[in-house]
């Protein structure tokens, strides 16, 4: 007991003489730690979204691209997308358009675009003017 008493008065002399331990203790450490944890949790699936966000847009901006470039093939044409052959098509203001396949007919086309990250398709039907992701 004597032995405790000793170390606690020398331990308060040194805060009394403004000389105390420095650092952090477990606690303090711990609860950093879990609130850092926490952020994390909150803040990787908000990443993960807005990646998969990224890559939607990106596959909507390549369907508009060659959207443009079909309605521009079909002007020169005369309105048809009969003889269209999607090797010779010029993509609108040298837009590289990637993972995008047409299938065109006479005078309507449906253009689906692509993405390897993504688990579906998204498809532009020139008849309903409407592209859509599948539901």
């Amino acid at each position: 007991m004597t032995r405790i008493h000793d170390v606690m008065s020398a331990r308060m002399d040194r805060i009394r003489k403004g000389e105390g331990d420095k650092g952090f203790t477990l606690i303090e450490l711990l609860v950093v730690i879990i609130i850092i944890g926490i952020l994390a949790a909150i803040a990787v699936p908000v990443f993960l979204n807005f990646r998969e966000s990224a890559w939607r847009s990106s596959v909507e901006a390549d369907v508009h691209n060659a959207t443009l470039a079909l309605e521009r093939y079909a002007v020169e044409e005369n309105g048809q997308y009969t003889d269209f052959d999607e090797t010779t098509l010029v993509w609108s203001e040298g837009n590289e358009t990637s993972g995008v396949v047409v299938a065109a007919d006479g005078n309507s086309y449906v253009i689906t675009g692509t993405n390897d990250n993504l688990d579906e398709d998204y498809e532009f039907d020139s008849t309903t003017g409407l592209g859509a992701w599948p539901e």
